[in-house]
């Protein structure tokens, strides 16, 4: 009985090969030299059986972000090559075959996920957004990550340029290398970018194959609170300090003194251990009056680095990025420069602001028909204009200004000597502190040598007392004030 001819199976995959290569390269022109390196040079094609192509990445953190960006445009490539493709596949190569000649495993722990031409009950095209689940991807046993907050979109000026380039140091350091900056501590206002920082190092260290972990500071607490009542407070410490890397956002939440404990363990044994650990705050470790002395100190002894507030040219930039992605979705959004420059230099207090000042133009824009321009932008952000917040005076500050004006040392003010040369620049250091700062009583005794809340009140009403009627005390103090805040 004879046998059909077939096309030898070698031909075939020399086929695939020869299409897969193709559509690299459309690819590569299409989305430019630096990001195609960036995202797809570790992509393989491991088969294309007859509607299915199969793709392997190394990684989780990369088959999320390609099914969350470039699913569509590789579909359609696809199909210039080969009309009859309705689907791709895409699986982490842990779990994918190894040769483009094996068929596809349907193994749920490959983590594949598809994108198809074809919903599961017909024949009806579907867009990206409905090939895939949600944008947003869980991070590596921790926090939700945004597949949106990397280094590519990470913009750089004065303002953060120290703290980015800490930051990419740390994420792109080589495995089994000691950390260099450790910890690194990213502090700064809301709004800023910190955030941002944090979970581009998370993505990095993801992307390169080494345990990152992020999480915020209240997922921290709420997961070993859950630890305890379940009895797995061991395997919660073990996972934690057997990773390469602890991302912590937002740690002035931190809250607990056996939550504290634990994570000043935590925070040692990974150093200790050569490990990287990266912390970001609204303020410097020494201003984190609720967390131990002890965390403090070990925060404070690695890299300390600030993001200020945005450079108007900094501004600009994310606001032509902002009106750029939103006129691509809705083509009759215009803004014109002279629009743009005014809100850059009238919204000044942080990128969030940007955003909503963007979002309230192209609404005005789209539900009014209104053309943009500076008189709607003066109408539409008026309530994002702030006036300059007054320079922020720390404890620390008022310290060592107190200190310099009547001749003692800071170790002074903070002992538990009674001499009059100290009790009376110790009392008016208390009292600058509770008219000039937002701290309570008992944040202002932690920070005067640990004392009671009680000292801090006897010494804020001495010094009302003495100032209303000892002219050349009320002098003095306003003396301090102004150099307080200048």
């Amino acid at each position: 009985m004879a046998v059909p001819q077939q096309e030898p199976k070698q031909a075939l995959l020399d086929n695939d090969a020869l299409r897969w290569d193709r559509v690299c390269r459309r690819l590569r022109v299409e989305v430019g030299e630096d990001v195609y390196s960036s995202w797809f040079t570790s992509v393989s094609l491991e088969n294309c059986r007859a509607d299915c192509v199969r793709l392997s990445v190394p990684t989780r953190f990369l088959r999320n972000w390609i099914q969350s960006h470039y699913a569509e445009r590789l579909l359609m490539l696809w199909r210039g090559e080969h009309p009859e493709v309705r689907r791709i596949d895409l699986v982490v190569r842990t779990a994918a075959g190894r040769a483009i000649g094996l068929p596809p495993k349907a193994d749920p722990a490959a983590g594949a996920a598809s994108t198809s031409g074809k919903s599961a009950g017909g024949a009806r095209p579907t867009t990206a957004a409905g090939m895939f689940a949600a944008t947003r991807a869980e991070g590596p046993g921790g926090s939700p990550l945004d597949p949106r907050l990397t280094f590519a979109t990470f913009l750089v000026g004065r303002s953060n340029a120290l703290a980015h380039a800490a930051a990419r140091q740390v994420a792109e350091a080589e495995t089994g290398v000691s950390a260099r900056f450790n910890p690194l501590y990213v502090h700064a206002a809301v709004g800023l970018g910190k955030t941002h920082l944090l979970q581009a190092i998370a993505w990095a260290g993801e992307m390169s194959g080494r345990r990152f972990r992020y999480l915020t500071a209240e997922k921290f607490m709420y997961g070993f609170v859950a630890a305890l009542k379940n009895q797995s407070a061991i395997a919660f410490k073990e996972a934690l300090r057997g990773i390469d890397a602890l991302v912590i956002d937002d740690l002035q939440f931190l809250q607990g003194r056996t939550v504290q404990q634990e994570f000043c363990h935590t925070l040692n044994a990974l150093i200790d251990a050569g490990r990287q650990v990266v912390v970001a705050a609204d303020r410097i470790p020494i201003e984190l009056e609720s967390l131990e002395e002890r965390v403090r100190s070990r925060l404070a002894g690695g890299l300390v680095v600030d993001i200020t507030p945005l450079e108007e040219d900094l501004r600009l930039r994310i606001l032509k990025g902002r009106i750029a992605a939103l006129k691509a979705q809705h083509p009759g959004f215009d803004v014109p420069d002279a629009v743009i420059n005014h809100v850059a230099r009238q919204v000044t207090q942080n990128g969030r602001d940007l955003d909503g000042a963007v979002n309230r133009l192209l609404a005005h824009n789209q539900l009014s028909g209104r053309p943009v321009t500076v008189e709607m932008a003066d109408e539409v952000v008026r309530d994002l204009i702030r006036p300059a917040d007054p320079r922020r005076i720390r404890v620390e500050d008022i310290l060592r200004i107190v200190a310099k004006h009547y001749g003692v040392s800071r170790a002074d003010l903070l002992s538990s000597r009674r001499t009059a040369n100290v009790v009376r620049p110790r009392q008016i250091a208390m009292y600058l502190a509770k008219t000039l700062t937002l701290r309570s009583l008992p944040e202002i005794g932690r920070r005067f040598g640990g004392r009671d809340h009680t000292t801090v009140l006897h010494a804020v009403r001495k010094i009302e007392g003495l100032v209303q009627g000892d002219k050349v005390l009320a002098e003095e103090i306003e003396v301090l004030k102004r150099m307080l805040q200048e």
